[in-house]
């Protein structure tokens, strides 16, 4: 039997690797961090999509003492969700410090604890906020850091790494849950459902990546099957 863990918000991304993962593991555990989030409302969702989608089990797991260290829009209501700009230069107020450092090795603990092989997380380096903690050489440091401190093999998956935003609405609707993913996840920044606000840079990802392949649907999907060997 293979078991994995899913790093769960409710988002596009997560929702995607959820739906993947059902189809690869036997047991899929997913994990939900609560940690004050100006977009809280992720919770809810999660708790609904894991359940429809058909996890395993869903552990909300509280970690409020990020909210206490970690200085960020997502985490201070006095400070604005800033709208997208495609001129902006260095690490977005949106950046939680520290945020998949913790999420991560608490995913391990948990995978180890449920005797799981994997934790698979949405992290994305190809269309992505800036975030440092999104990039391929963050986790794979992490990874082998976690590896040595608990002894046991338990592997960090990112299936959406090198994808862009479009060929990740290509791999949601491969599986079939374009419609799922679309209008019950929740990606936007100042909590709101499906489409979101329309302003905030995950809204603008989110909704390039649509349009990206609603407009071009069979060169988007030969791009992915290209890079993953979906068939």
């Amino acid at each position: 039997m293979k078991d994995a863990v899913v790093v769960f918000s409710g988002g596009q991304d997560s929702t995607t690797c959820l739906i993947q993962a059902l189809q690869h593991y036997d047991h899929v555990h997913c994990i939900t961090f609560d940690y004050g989030q100006r977009h809280r409302a992720e919770i809810d969702i999660a708790r609904e999509l894991s359940q429809k989608l058909g996890a395993t089990a869903h552990k909300v797991l509280d970690v409020g003492l990020l909210n206490e260290l970690a200085t960020s829009s997502l985490t201070r209501d006095n400070i604005p969700v800033p709208d997208y700009d495609a001129d902006a230069q260095g690490i977005p107020n949106t950046f939680v410090p520290g945020r998949n450092i913790l999420f991560l090795t608490l995913a391990a603990i948990y995978a180890y604890q449920v005797g799981a092989e994997a934790v698979i997380t949405g992290v994305c380096e190809t269309d992505f906020s800036g975030y440092p903690d999104c990039r391929d050489e963050f986790v794979k440091a992490l990874n082998q850091a976690v590896v040595l401190g608990i002894a046991r093999d338990i592997r960090f998956e990112t299936p959406l790494m090198w994808l862009n935003k479009a060929e990740t609405w290509a791999l949601a609707d491969y599986y079939q849950q374009l419609d799922t993913v679309r209008y019950h996840t929740l990606t936007c920044y100042n909590g709101i459902k499906g489409d979101g606000c329309g302003h905030c840079a995950a809204c603008h990802l989110r909704a390039n990546g649509l349009a990206q392949y609603q407009n071009d649907a069979n060169t988007v999907m030969t791009s992915l099957k290209q890079k993953t060997g979906l068939s």
